[in-house]
This record gives C-alpha cells, sequence and structure tokens, in this order.
C-alpha cells in the first residue's frame, strides 16, 4: 500500500512541476472553472453508471430470459414440461400435433 501511495506521490508531483514548466499564455478562470466542472460532471456521471451497473445486477436484470413460469422457483417440484398439467392452464395447445404426442409441434 504504501508502494502505490508513493506512486501516486510521484505522479502528482511530477504533472504539477510539468504543469507549472509548460510555457504559454495563463489559463483564465473562467478556463479553471470550466475545467473543474468538466472533470465534476464526468465522475458524476461515471459513478451514477457504475450504481446503475451494481443495481441492475443486483435486482436480476443482468440475467438471461429464462421460459417463465416453468424455471421459476416455485415450479421446480412440477412434472416435467411435456407431462399433461391438469391443474394448470395448456399455454402449448395452440402448437400440439393432435395424436403424435409431439408437444412443441
Amino acid at each position: 500500500m504504501a508502494a502505490l501511495v508513493g506512486l501516486l506521490a510521484a505522479a502528482l508531483w511530477y504533472a504539477a512541476s510539468a504543469w507549472i514548466a509548460l510555457a504559454g499564455p495563463p489559463m483564465p478562470a473562467v478556463g479553471y472553472l470550466a475545467m473543474g466542472a468538466g472533470i465534476f460532471f464526468s465522475v458524476t456521471i461515471g459513478c451514477g453508471l457504475m450504481a446503475l451497473l451494481f443495481y441492475s445486477s443486483r435486482h436480476g436484470y443482468d440475467e438471461p430470459y429464462r421460459d417463465a413460469p416453468y424455471h421459476d422457483a416455485q415450479f421446480h417440484d412440477a412434472p416435467h414440461r411435456d407431462a399433461p398439467h391438469h391443474d394448470a392452464p395448456d399455454h402449448d395447445a395452440p402448437h400440439r400435433r393432435p395424436g403424435t404426442g409431439d408437444d412443441r409441434g
């Protein structure tokens, strides 16, 4: 950890000395204000996007789509999908071929 802090201090020292050593016209106060606003909004947008990333990951929005309701936790003990469900509505009725036993036709 001390090595990382030392590298950060060296990088900041080098950046400050290079900033001071550069020749050119002085930056007006409006330039510093614009630079500060740009840094602030860049960090704010980055933090907001990371927050959305964690929110969507923790609430299941990043999970692949599963054929509901057959993969929900309440149906894990249900009979196989191709087995007739007498107590459930028949969602596959238009896809069945009569007399073939093929449920997916």
